[in-house]
């Protein structure tokens, strides 16, 4: 185990952890402001990466490509969202239902092919592996990734103070209460799930670029990751008061540290087939930490101060 190979990979990792930090703001849209179980995220994460390295193959622009990988991230949230609004059926299983059917869309996307790279010297990527190390800041992938989190971040502490912004987070807190007052909660249930999955295909075209191919099981687990960084970000950072834009920041760097995570797992020479047990555990470990404290750390309290409150 030699340190500097390990330092040496955590620019990397930054770099990966803030790009899938981006993706894990979508999840927390569904996850904390909507409260929804939504597992689109799975597929959406393909559809993202797919139309931007078709699109870029085909000759058009990056920044149109992430445009329109963003528009078809908010097509599959639509589709999740009139499942779950118009036919009935419960968010988790609509999430699923959408999921299922991208799988076959991707594969539509990509020409019938699993797997579509890119070249960073034949294509102008935004971000690359490659611009890692000894390049100009502005080409370097972690100040790239940095300028997208302060940008999205703070386009949405606009945008959720908005009147139809409040509308989405009053829907998610109280749905009975919010139609009392007129709001039109499916219409806010399908444009959250519409943002989300835009924001988490936004982040698959860039992670895609970053490392050079789309691929149709690009997603797998991608909603395991976004929710660790999500439960990572509140353990760390939960007890810091903070505004909107900061809880956001805080689920980015949840994602940041869940990747240096794996790579110190990966440097103590665990086998990489293993990592997605080692997610799962993860997230179970960060998911149990809340409950362990109020259990067993949490102070007594005394019957004289039961008694006063």
């Amino acid at each position: 185990m030699n340190l500097g190979s390990l330092l040496g990979s955590l620019p990397g990792a930054c770099a990966q952890g803030m790009i899938w930090g981006i993706m894990a703001i979508g999840v927390y849209i569904t996850y904390k402001i909507l409260d929804l179980a939504d597992l689109t995220v799975d597929g959406t994460m393909c559809v993202g990466g797919a139309v931007c390295i078709m699109m870029m193959l085909n000759g058009y622009p990056v920044g149109i490509a992430l445009l329109v990988a963003f528009a078809a991230g908010m097509l599959a949230g639509l589709a999740t969202g009139i499942f779950h609004t118009m036919m009935g059926i419960p968010a988790i299983l609509a999430g699923i239902l959408t999921q299922l059917g991208l799988y076959s869309v991707n594969l539509r996307i990509m020409d019938a092919k699993s797997n579509q790279a890119i070249n960073v010297d034949k294509y102008d990527l935004l971000i690359s592996l490659r611009y890692i190390k000894n390049v100009a800041f502005y080409k370097n992938a972690i100040f790239i990734a940095a300028v997208f989190v302060i940008v999205i971040i703070a386009v949405l502490y606009w945008f959720f103070g908005t009147e139809l912004g409040a509308s989405i987070r009053a829907t998610g807190a109280n749905p009975h209460m919010s139609r009392a007052q007129g709001i039109n909660t499916d219409y806010c249930k399908i444009l959250g799930l519409m943002l989300s999955n835009g924001i988490v295909a936004l982040a698959s075209g860039l992670c895609a670029q970053y490392q050079g191919f789309a691929d149709v099981n690009m997603g797998r687990g991608a909603i395991v990751i976004g929710l660790a960084a999500v439960i990572i970000g509140e353990v760390v950072f939960g007890k810091i008061r903070g505004n909107f834009a900061f809880r956001l920041l805080s689920v980015v760097l949840g994602a940041v540290i869940y990747y240096f995570v794996i790579q110190i797992v990966l440097w103590l020479g665990l086998n990489s087939n293993d990592l997605k047990l080692v997610s799962a555990l993860l997230v179970a470990v960060f998911l149990s930490i809340p409950y362990i404290k109020r259990r067993y750390f949490a102070k007594p309290v005394k019957k004289g101060e039961a008694s006063a409150s």
